[in-house]
């Protein structure tokens, strides 16, 4: 029977990139959501016809509504058009890939539906991590990991839920007894301006910050891996998928991005996954999982790329990743600080408000005032 998607966020980066592997693996499109790209989105309705599409912001979702009138696909607006279109679409697979904050609603009502979450956006687990992996484990519902790094890490755990199953530890998908694991590595590229002090990154523009080397992204995550905040981010987001402690994860500068992220066990031995770098891989893992097949990413050759290289992290030059670790040592409410004070900062950046370095000075100003008033 064919497999049905629902994509929240369908015109971003990720979006975009799950509907070429939808196409390529023949899987249905049962409901889309956007913003209010509704030029694109109407592109995509046309093309995929799906049953429901959402627009966040109304008056873009009432022009589209006309634009589509000729079709039957219903639009729905507004933030609860964006919970219906996870709800009431009955696909298969939810793709949650709605960029910041905004994404948390309709992830928890992706949630709710009891269905396949291939997730996409870090940020309800940043910033409501323990409400999300409850939410989950209420409805049974099964998580898959797109990040490329989430992704890795989860492939290289296979064995574990084997062995889990073996001995009688339910759980849910992710969330394994970790009593075997040592640490796990996230792997870096280091963004645009690895090898910069930090007086070198006193007049970066933000065009320079979105030129990421190895991958292609919507603008804010580009600031975010710039600034190594993305990193940080998905420390967090592995903290909770993971079910381990940030002293267990580590960070690793790696610019070739091909190792994507590393387990080791406690004897000593480790598992890497390794890809070129290509968003559509674990796109498609998510989609197939626990089957594979032929994908779209350009197969690896390693004799091609001759070294794989890697370092630690300058958190001089690039201290949102320090500020990351402190935030997820503290808890869910300095979490939460610090990714409202990171979108803030970001938007102000992009504007030109604001300079590069100035950046994780607000988070911190942020992070050490939500500290000092908890409540």
């Amino acid at each position: 029977m064919q497999k049905t998607l629902t994509i929240l966020g369908s015109t971003g980066s990720i979006g975009c990139q799950a509907l070429e592997v939808a196409e390529h693996i023949d899987i249905k499109i049962r409901a889309l959501s956007a913003n209010k790209s509704i030029d694109l989105l109407e592109e995509q309705t046309r093309k995929y016809m799906p049953e429901i599409v959402a627009v966040c912001d109304e008056k873009a979702a009432r022009e589209l509504k006309k634009r589509l009138s000729d079709t039957k696909t219903r639009v729905e607006q507004g933030k609860k058009g964006q919970i219906i279109a996870a709800r009431e679409s009955g696909a298969d697979i939810i793709v949650t890939a709605i960029a910041g904050t905004a994404g948390l609603e309709p992830t928890l009502a992706a949630l709710e539906t009891g269905k396949r979450i291939a997730l996409a956006n870090k940020e309800p687990l940043v910033c409501a991590g323990e409400q999300v992996m409850q939410t989950a484990g209420k409805y049974g519902t099964e998580i898959i990991p797109v990040d490329s790094e989430h992704s890795a890490i989860f492939q290289c755990l296979a064995e574990e839920r084997s062995y889990n199953k073996i001995n009688g530890k339910p759980g849910d998908i992710i969330r394994l007894d970790t009593s075997r694991i040592k640490k796990i590595t996230l792997t870096a590229s280091g963004g645009p301006f690895r090898g910069f002090t930090r007086g070198e990154l006193a007049n970066i523009t933000p065009e320079q910050a979105l030129n990421h080397p190895n991958w292609s992204m919507g603008k804010k995550i580009s600031i975010d891996s710039a600034t190594l905040m993305n990193k940080g981010l998905e420390l967090i987001e592995a903290m909770h998928l993971f079910g381990m402690n940030p002293d267990q994860i580590e960070i690793v500068i790696h610019p070739e991005s091909i190792i994507h992220s590393m387990i080791e066990f406690i004897d000593g031995s480790v598992i890497a996954q390794l890809s070129n770098p290509d968003m559509r891989q674990p796109i498609q893992y998510a989609l197939t999982y626990p089957d594979r097949k032929p994908s779209l990413t350009r197969p690896l050759d390693l004799t091609a790329i001759n070294k794989l290289t890697f370092e630690k992290p300058d958190m001089d030059a690039f201290p949102c990743l320090r500020l990351a670790y402190e935030a997820a040592k503290r808890g869910t409410n300095a979490c939460a600080a610090l990714n409202h004070a990171n979108e803030d900062a970001v938007e102000l950046f992009l504007k030109r408000k604001i300079t590069f370095n100035k950046i994780p000075e607000l988070i911190e100003e942020a992070l050490k005032e939500a500290l000092q008033n908890p409540g």
